[in-house]
């Protein structure tokens, strides 16, 4: 079984270990799958979360939401050490932009 509109967040990467591509889901972390191909790993972990949404939805438990469609802030706080924030105030600083975007500037690299 496939689902309609399947929406999810997958990724298909190497596995060393298992010698096999393995199919994963970020928003069913607990599942995967192996393949010998990429794309096999990737349709196979696609027809194991349309399994698991059935089951969910048959059981009245809930769906997780997708993550492409939830809506974000663009917003979060993150805790560091002192010193380290200290650095990046005074990085700031020496070239005349925000904290704000200094930091923002080195996440999207």
């Amino acid at each position: 079984m496939m689902l309609n509109n399947d929406r999810y967040t997958y990724r298909v990467t190497w596995s060393e270990e298992d010698g096999e591509y393995v199919g994963l889901c970020a928003e069913f972390p607990s599942l995967s799958w192996l393949s010998s191909t990429p794309e096999a790993a990737l349709r196979d972990v696609r027809r194991v979360v349309a399994d698991v949404v059935a089951d969910l939805v048959e059981n009245g438990e809930p769906v997780p939401e997708t993550l492409a469609t939830r809506r974000y802030s663009g917003r979060f706080m993150v805790r560091i050490p002192p010193d380290v924030h200290k650095s990046l105030v005074i990085e700031a600083a020496e070239v005349d932009i925000s904290l704000n975007r200094l930091v923002s500037a080195k996440l999207s690299r």
